[in-house]
């Protein structure tokens, strides 16, 4: 045993950014999620967990016990404009070419995106991959403005809440997380080329970018 030591060089490690998003739109007639499509302008991404409150339970003149209610996996995604397919995750539909109309059902989608990990001598140390899965996305406000002297340009957002999915030997999860700095190079490889697609090289295709469900991950971390 030895006494814990604070401030260690290499352990004043930070998160910051977002970049990389990618939207994955569930079909509502096959509940499968189709390829993944980049989300620019992304601005930021505010987890918002709630539940797990406590509701305390008293006997013989103590308190006996603390029970949990369940967790819930919230969210607000901001930015400067998002894919057209994520209209129909906002409740939008095509009229025609060019003409949308509102108020539509709404999609469900999984979201991903990318945060830095940095520490005191290293601001590039690595990222971490963030997947949410079972979104829905509620109504956002947009304030348009008359142009005057200091242009601003809007930024949409939207607060969406989650259903989880099953995790063998765990309960459900709507929030995955990667960490480069502890995953295998060579898996986190496997990973992000499943999850951001690949360019096709010589004599090699190209594959699309597709969601990865966390036994997907499971697998890739457990194989040899």
């Amino acid at each position: 045993m030895s006494k814990i030591k604070w401030d260690l060089p290499g352990k004043h490690l930070y998160e910051t950014g977002v970049s990389q998003g990618v939207l994955y739109v569930k079909d509502r007639a096959t509940g499968v999620y189709g390829k993944g499509v980049a989300w620019n302008g992304l601005t930021a991404v505010t987890e918002s967990p709630d539940g797990a409150e406590e509701t305390p339970v008293y006997a013989d003149n103590i308190k006996y016990l603390s029970l949990r209610s369940v967790e819930n996996f919230n969210a607000t995604i901001e930015a400067y404009t998002y894919p057209d397919e994520f209209e129909a995750c906002d409740g939008s539909a095509e009229l025609g070419t060019g003409v949308k109309i509102g108020q539509q059902p709404r999609s469900s989608f999984a979201f991903c995106y990318t945060t830095k990990v940095g520490n005191e001598n290293n601001s590039e140390l690595g990222r971490k991959i963030h997947i949410i899965y079972g979104a829905t996305a509620s109504p956002s406000e947009r304030p348009y403005a008359t142009v005057n002297d200091s242009p601003e340009a809007i930024t949409f957002s939207w607060e969406i809440s989650t259903v989880p999915v099953e995790v063998e030997g765990f309960k459900p999860t709507a929030h995955l997380e990667i960490d480069s700095t502890k995953v295998d190079s060579t898996k986190l490889k496997e990973i992000e080329d499943a999850l951001f697609g690949t360019d096709p090289e010589e004599q090699v295709e190209g594959t699309d970018p597709r969601l990865l469900m966390p036994e997907d991950i499971l697998a890739i971390l457990k194989a040899q």
